[in-house]
């Protein structure tokens, strides 16, 4: 249960940041509503983003896992769909720079979370 909040928290941090970054992406500022954005983020990764991964492989390997970058940008679009007014994204660029924004805190803050096992 523990983990499960960690992970969590670094998701409504990870997707918190490009909203204060990019010009682009309207996140509603009460925390009731960046929590729930980023509890249905971390829904749609877990349970869409593997599917998609599994379809899209030979595309992956044939691009070096680059195309990994569309798959965070499209899996960003559907949260923005399924959020409606709690996160609107204006442009597939700028949905595709908070991909990768929200790629580089996920990892940075796994980084420092993580106990070194």
């Amino acid at each position: 249960m523990r983990t499960l909040l960690i992970r969590w928290g670094i998701i409504t941090i990870a997707v918190w940041i490009p909203s204060l970054i990019l010009p682009g992406i309207h996140l509603k500022g009460r925390l009731v509503d960046i929590l729930f954005v980023s509890l249905l983020f971390g829904l749609v990764n877990a349970i869409i983003k593997p599917i998609v991964k599994f379809l899209t492989c030979p595309l992956i390997i044939l691009t070096l896992g680059l195309f990994t970058l569309v798959i965070n940008m499209l899996m960003l679009l559907l949260v923005d769909w399924l959020a409606g007014d709690y996160l609107v994204i204006d442009s597939w660029s700028t949905a595709f720079l908070a991909a990768i924004i929200i790629s580089i805190v996920t990892m940075v803050m796994d980084f420092l979370v993580s106990d070194g096992s």
